[in-house]
């Protein structure tokens, strides 16, 4: 089986990417995939392509053309503008990956980048982003946001919501869920058998005992504590000081409390190499680290590397469940 790729936001850099991608793996046969979208969106560089009906068809064509299982969308591509009347036929080539990977017709799913706007103003989409609505489709109530490059793994414990809204968002429940789940990829996905977790605090110099804020006594340390006799944890450590080389060689993975205090330091680090990975789902899901460049789109410039990566990365873990 192959992996199923998402057209994501065809406004976007999405299309592009996905054909350089597959001009950098189409001699790898161990990174066979498939693309579902729209094969207008396609940028007419000479790169070929070709449809397929069925997904066991893709490994049959990829070494000589991108495989497409087509998706017709309603519209005409505006290449580099948000595009909301495009909302629903991207949802719908979500979904449609979706079954087929639930349905064992694909053996991991990477996701192109989205335009939460689009979607939300195009189709009234309730979800803050990709991850809650895998989440929905897979019947998961606890979905987890790991992302990765080669030197840092970091899960945020809430993930697209206000800054305003984090505090009220942690509780010892979902935070002792966070690092059960994350601690249990670690060791069947990553194949580390007694994994390292660093946890950040919330507030400056983690709370400094209490008299910069009280979620760090109140959550963060009773949810450690709960743990520490089956999990490794270290923590709540002080967030500006946790991702620095000597810090980061003293753990597998660092859990934070919020979007940015993950992603500052995985994009600072790794930029143009990281990938997004759903923790939690009955299936295996990757996706680039990056949005859909609207300003890039349409001028061959984009970087294809994290895509790159996310597919390696699909076909790694999907092969470590099966053998699992």
């Amino acid at each position: 089986m192959t992996i199923v790729i998402t057209s994501g936001d065809p406004s976007g850099i999405g299309p592009e990417v996905i054909q350089k991608s597959w001009t950098s793996l189409k001699r790898d046969k161990d990174c066979n995939f498939f693309w579902v979208g729209d094969p207008l969106h396609l940028p007419n560089n000479g790169i070929p392509w070709q449809p397929i009906k069925h997904p066991e068809e893709a490994s049959e064509v990829f070494s000589e053309a991108l495989p497409v299982l087509a998706h017709k969308f309603s519209n005409s591509l505006k290449v580099g503008q948000p595009q909301p009347e495009n909302a629903g036929d991207i949802i719908s080539v979500i979904k449609k990956a979706v079954n087929l990977v639930v349905n064992g017709k694909a053996k991991a799913l990477c996701t192109s980048p989205i335009n939460k706007d689009v979607l939300k103003s195009g189709a009234h989409f309730p979800y803050p982003g990709h991850t809650e609505f895998l989440a929905h489709l897979d019947n998961i109530d606890t979905p987890v946001m790991m992302l990765a490059c080669s030197k840092l793994k970091v899960v945020p414990a809430t993930i697209h919501i206000p800054l305003k809204e984090v505090p009220c968002s942690l509780s010892v429940a979902g935070l002792s869920e966070t690092i059960k789940i994350t601690n249990k990829a670690m060791k069947e996905k990553f194949n580390i058998s007694k994994p390292v977790i660093a946890v950040s605090g919330l507030n400056p110099h983690a709370g400094e005992n209490g008299q910069l804020g009280r979620e760090e006594k109140e959550i963060l340390i009773p949810a450690i504590r709960n743990l520490q006799g089956s999990i490794n944890i270290i923590g709540p450590l002080s967030a500006d000081a946790m991702f620095h080389p000597a810090a980061r060689a003293k753990y597998d993975v660092a859990i934070t409390m919020y979007h940015d205090q993950a992603l500052i330091p995985l994009k600072t680090i790794g930029f143009e190499e990281g990938v997004n990975i759903t923790l939690g789902l009955s299936f295996v899901r990757t996706s680039p680290d990056h949005g859909t460049a609207f300003d890039l789109a349409g001028q061959n410039i984009a970087d294809e590397t994290s895509t790159i990566n996310a597919i390696k990365m699909a076909v790694s873990l999907s092969r470590k469940c099966k053998d699992g």
